[in-house]
């Protein structure tokens, strides 16, 4: 499964108004380490898909959001949870340490009831 490409158009309804936590890539084409961790994102997509919801924003398309969410440097991926961010990482990182730095098994835990 492939992340979903968030622009300003898309943002409110993908991000903000999502029943599942969002898990955003902030990357851009020229980003050596982001090209790097896209394939990590990809995995994440498929492996959490029906709990967590995937997602990229190219930070030079979408300037606007990238300065809302003070994205200075990238690749930085944030979590999303109830339309705001919870968790966020900077720089490319291995698999196991993006999913434990954001916490991704606890925020995409079924809900018990």
């Amino acid at each position: 499964m492939a992340a979903l490409e968030i622009t300003s158009s898309n943002f409110q309804a993908e991000v903000v108004e999502s029943d599942l936590p969002v898990l955003i890539d902030f990357w851009a084409v020229w980003c050596g380490p982001c090209r790097m961790i896209a394939p990590i994102i990809d995995e994440l997509a498929t492996e959490y898909a029906g709990r967590i919801k995937v997602a990229k924003i190219d930070t030079d398309a979408q300037q606007a959001l990238a300065a809302q969410y003070g994205i200075l440097s990238i690749p930085a991926v944030m979590l999303f949870k109830d339309g705001q961010p919870v968790e966020q990482v900077v720089g490319a990182r291995p698999k196991a340490a993006l999913v434990s730095a954001l916490h991704l098994d606890q925020h995409a835990a079924a809900p018990t009831g």
